[in-house]
């Protein structure tokens, strides 16, 4: 099935179907080194965990979706063949937690010494930053799939890294991830313990303004 983007690229299968066929295996990593193709399902995994044990209501946003083309090999099946994002998505996730909202996006890249700013949006940006005026926290989750390291990062910080483009910065380093972020240590359950790392930012919040 092919997704056409809003800036007009388009994404089908058909490079894993050729991949499959050519003998290649497509069965994901399962070590921490190598996790970075499965770092939304181990968010996914962590809400979950986090939602049984009512710690926290986390969801993944839906995309808007437009379907444009559907073929029907038989009668009690259909197949998707060509659709298009009716718009663009502002961040990954939100929910609640000990009464405070939460919207954040989850990003990864495989350099080892950097995170690329152009893995975000303007709007994405905004939308971190509307969120806070309302009081919410907003925040990403970087997974550097090459060194099996996840941080959080409060949107503030990212947002000044964003808005320091027209510099020339076009990434932010990864000294400077480790020095404003909180690293996340993976598990298994949850795998992605993030919460722990918003507790962390929330207590020197409350010290810094205290």
């Amino acid at each position: 099935m092919a997704i056409n983007y809003p800036n007009g690229m388009s994404s089908s299968n058909n490079g894993a179907k050729k991949q499959k066929k050519q003998g290649q295996s497509l069965a994901p990593k399962t070590n921490f080194a190598n996790r970075g193709m499965n770092f939304e399902d181990d968010i996914n995994q962590s809400n979950d965990y986090y939602r049984n044990r009512k710690t926290a209501i986390i969801h993944k946003k839906p995309t808007p979706v437009q379907i444009v083309k559907v073929d029907y090999p038989r009668r009690s099946a259909a197949v998707i063949k060509e659709a298009y994002f009716a718009q663009a998505s502002t961040t990954d996730y939100n929910g609640v937690y000990n009464g405070y909202y939460l919207d954040f996006e989850a990003k990864e890249t495989k350099n080892k010494t950097s995170f690329p700013l152009r893995n975000f949006h303007e709007h994405q940006i905004s939308h971190m930053r509307e969120c806070r005026e309302q009081k919410g926290i907003s925040f990403v989750l970087l997974w550097f799939s090459s060194l099996g390291r996840c941080f959080f990062l409060d949107s503030a910080s990212l947002e000044q890294f964003w808005e320091h483009q027209s510099t020339g910065k076009k990434s932010i380093p990864l000294t400077e991830i480790e020095h404003l972020g909180i690293e996340i240590m993976p598990g298994l359950a949850p795998r992605i313990p993030y919460l722990k790392a918003l507790d962390e930012y929330l207590k020197k919040e409350i010290q810094h303004n205290g």
